[in-house]
């Protein structure tokens, strides 16, 4: 009696291995770090589009856009969800990604599905109008990087780029504003510079750690990533220089009407370029560490460079 009491095996002193239960209450912990709250900030560029379209004040605007940054906020869970369960294999050789809930047992894989399946139809179910589309199109995309994409060379970073492009395009979309092509080609080339930074932000960090964990950074080790991360970054601020002084100089010439390129934006220039410098600057010296989005968030040049851009937009959309 005292043996099984004991939770020995029957003829031995070894104890008998089970796998730990987990009840429900202690597994809500784990769900909701798996939901990643503190990746939501990259829902924010939802609002790009309110921002720049001068109806930031209005509380319907303003209610459609935060509608459609919530509902981003739950796909983009869905699809943190999804991709745990796909990688949590190779995530327990991660030196960081082991302790994620999945990969360290705290969190069934059965629980990680079904709160997977809720928030993706959640987020369509609640969708209304072209939003809809765009979260549609967000968690397909989504869930094939996980599947396969992210396996694949350049066609990874072109999907993540994807991904904020499709946030930019529904914050445009639930206010009905028009779409300028200016805001398409500089998200999209942005987001194509951030996904190459996080690259090569993994191969620095990872080393040849990051070969095991995860075999695609091994294509992206050597001077190309550079090379890639160059040609983005110049894509980026020469497309963002266009923005600022071509639209307004044909404004003048009576060539087009558009409010984009607004007299006052080219001072938002520099605050653009030493962003994006200063940015390199943390990757290339191994400064953001294993979580660059923390270190970002938490560097005063940037926050203070970010404040700089944010005030100039706000004078020149804002006040006539």
């Amino acid at each position: 009696m005292g043996v099984r009491r004991q939770g020995l095996v029957a003829g031995g002193s070894r104890p008998a291995l089970r796998p730990p239960r987990t009840s429900y209450p202690s597994a809500v912990g784990p769900l909701l770090k798996s939901l990643r709250p503190r990746q939501w900030v990259k829902n924010t560029v939802v609002f790009t589009g309110l921002v720049f379209s001068g109806r930031a004040a209005d509380m319907g605007t303003l209610r459609d856009a935060g509608l459609a940054f919530l509902l981003f906020c739950a796909a983009s869970s869905s699809v943190y969800l999804w991709n745990d369960l796909q990688d949590r294999e190779r995530d327990r050789q991660h030196p960081v990604k082991k302790n994620r809930p999945i990969a360290s047992g705290k969190l069934s894989p059965q629980a990680a599905g079904i709160g997977c399946l809720l928030l993706a139809a959640g987020s369509l179910v609640l969708a209304k109008g072209p939003v809809f589309p765009a979260i549609a199109a967000y968690l397909v995309l989504h869930f094939l990087y996980s599947c396969w994409l992210k396996h694949v060379v350049l066609l990874d970073v072109f999907c993540i780029a994807g991904g904020f492009l499709l946030r930019i395009l529904a914050g445009v979309w639930a206010i009905e504003a028009p779409l300028s092509p200016w805001l398409v080609a500089c998200g999209a080339e942005l987001a194509l510079f951030f996904a190459l930074c996080k690259r090569k932000n993994e191969v620095l960090t990872l080393g040849e750690d990051g070969a095991t964990a995860r075999p695609l950074l091994t294509q992206y080790a050597g001077p190309g990533l550079d090379l890639m991360v160059g040609i983005a970054a110049s894509a980026t601020v020469v497309t963002y220089a266009l923005y600022t002084l071509l639209p307004g100089a044909l404004l003048q010439l009576e060539i087009v009407d558009s409010r984009a390129g607004m007299p006052g934006m080219v001072w938002t220039l520099p605050f653009v370029l030493y962003g994006i410098l200063r940015y390199l600057h943390l990757v290339y010296n191994g400064l953001l560490g294993n979580r660059p989005n923390r270190a970002l968030m938490t560097d005063l040049p940037t926050l203070l460079s970010l404040a700089g851009f944010a005030g100039v937009v706000a004078w020149v959309v804002y006040m006539p």
